[in-house]
């Protein structure tokens, strides 16, 4: 019988399907057989753990494919891709396949160095300008995006050392966590990692308000924080514009930000004149690539919509959440 190897890491990154879509599977698969070959990277399950369980359970025959890699980074950014291609995924999700194509481009890179120890400090810094901006062109987002994604997928790995079960919920998006906290906390000392991880698996996980806003919260003053244009900055999390209506987005760029339900009377005049100018430089950016993109698909040019659209929804996500 076929020894087929489950790679928990592997696994991990292929989100479970929907108790009413699994069941569809199912039946089709009792129906009619497994059509599709499940495909191994050697003996390791690197697509089709839904068919190999079905199989499994109602011992239904399937086939295999092969692919060959030169490398277990390798095999990962093939997984990647294919999820990128064809799931719905949540922005965390989104965030930490990209961060983990950078660091396994990365790893591949520094495995075929041939440079000596000497040169090796500049030579990662080419191939992290070389790796982000070819990554960044590739996922429509910015480079420090992509340097931010590495950070956030080291910080959901962290946890996933700890907890597994605590890390399949980051990525299904089950836990309210936001994407700051997960670029830092790698960086924890391994008892707080271990704390969050217990939280996160035992479902006691609260997200934490920043001390700033905790602090503006407590006194009824501070002035509000917004963001600086995608890209430009660590303080902003959000993916990179992608696609959209801009309609969608206030029109009106000298107020983006106008009282809402709920908002707590954080409108734009209340806010500082150089944090006025870098909420407007980041609304108009996400209006100006969504108008790009809408314009490149209505010439007919072939642009993953999907994809993309989800880059714009994670950036107006992302603006949102720091105002």
């Amino acid at each position: 019988m076929l020894n087929v190897i489950i790679d928990e890491e592997f696994k991990i990154l292929l989100p479970a399907l929907d108790a009413d879509t699994y069941k569809r599977l199912e039946k089709d698969i009792q129906q009619n057989g497994c059509r599709d070959p499940l495909v191994l990277w050697e003996d390791i399950l690197i697509d089709g753990y839904n068919r190999y369980n079905i199989c499994m359970e109602h011992d239904i025959p399937f086939e295999t494919v092969r692919i060959e890699f030169d490398s277990r980074e390798e095999a990962l950014i093939w997984i990647i891709k294919n999820q990128v291609l064809r799931r719905n995924l949540t922005p965390i999700q989104l965030s930490h396949y990209r961060g983990l194509h950078y660091r396994a481009e990365k790893k591949i890179q520094g495995t075929n160095n041939q440079f000596s120890q000497k040169s090796e400090k500049s030579q990662n810094a080419t191939f992290q300008g070389s790796t982000a901006t070819h990554l960044s062109k590739q996922y429509r987002v910015s480079r420090d995006t992509i340097i931010r994604d590495s950070k956030l997928s080291s910080g959901v790995d962290a946890i996933g050392e700890v907890s597994l079960e605590a890390k399949r919920k980051i990525l299904s998006g089950e836990v309210e966590i936001n994407k700051k906290k997960l670029e830092t906390l790698s960086s924890l000392p391994a008892e707080e990692i271990v704390a969050i991880a217990t939280e996160i698996e035992a479902g006691t996980y609260k997200r934490r308000a920043p001390a700033t806003q905790a602090a503006a919260d407590g006194n009824g003053s501070g002035t509000s924080h917004a963001p600086s244009a995608p890209g430009n900055s660590d303080n902003s999390n959000p993916s990179d514009p992608g696609p959209a209506n801009p309609s969608h987005v206030n029109p009106n760029p000298a107020n983006p930000n106008p009282a809402s339900p709920g908002s707590g009377g954080n409108r734009f005049d209340d806010l500082e004149p150089t944090e006025q100018r870098r909420l407007a430089s980041a609304i108009g950016a996400a209006t100006n690539g969504m108008n790009a993109d809408l314009q490149r698909f209505d010439r007919g040019e072939q642009v993953d919509l999907k994809t993309t659209l989800r880059a714009h929804i994670d950036a107006l996500e992302g603006l949102y959440r720091q105002m």
